[in-house]
């Protein structure tokens, strides 16, 4: 994620107590880019370190991204796309394809997402998506489609889609760079292991 968007705070909305590090209360906010487009999330996570305070959003509808295949791909994809006039060629087509499974595409900020209810996740069928990171993310395929005979395969993520954003002195919410939510990612990390832990008790 890069600290280059340009994003505000539309609406936001929360509970009047006072968090401490950890879960946070039910807090909702509401992202703009600058096409206007928005994306609902809610306030998960209140971190501070270093006398900064961060928070974690999570998006409300289910995020996704669209890979493709690169020329020496042969049975998974692994290029993901990213780039604006490609999602804009390609999206009507992904939302008519997602639509056939009862799935609606949405154009939203930071990143696309979906609404409509899911199949259920086949753990035989998991794919390990961005071989080339250190830690591999995993993603549950939902459709495959074909644009200008380029094929196109529209994922998932299955870890949590988190927005890493901090507080700034006059009380606003900026987004991160990637450098600086590596720096907060082990505590992230803790935390979540933690929840899950407790979650499982």
């Amino acid at each position: 994620m890069s600290n280059e968007q340009i994003i505000k705070i539309a609406k936001m909305f929360s509970s009047p107590e006072s968090p401490k590090n950890g879960q946070s209360q039910e807090t909702y906010i509401t992202l703009t880019d600058e096409a206007e487009r928005t994306l609902n999330c809610t306030i998960v996570y209140f971190l501070e370190l270093k006398d900064k305070k961060y928070v974690m959003l999570l998006p409300l509808d289910l995020p996704v991204e669209i890979f493709t295949w690169g020329p020496e791909d042969i049975e998974q994809a692994s290029i993901p796309v990213s780039d604006e006039p490609e999602i804009d060629k390609i999206f009507d087509t992904a939302k008519v394809v997602l639509a056939e499974q009862n799935l609606t595409l949405q154009r939203t900020a930071i990143t696309l997402t979906v609404t409509g209810e899911l199949p259920e996740w086949d753990e035989d069928e998991l794919d390990e998506l961005d071989e080339n990171d250190e830690a591999n993310e995993y993603y549950e395929e939902l459709a495959t489609f074909l644009y200008e005979d380029q094929k196109y395969a529209i994922y998932t993520p299955l870890d949590p889609f988190l927005i890493p954003a901090r507080k700034s002195d006059n009380g606003k919410l900026e987004l991160i760079s990637e450098e600086e939510f590596e720096e907060i990612q082990p505590m992230v990390q803790k935390m979540l292991e933690n929840q899950l832990f407790d979650d499982i008790k």
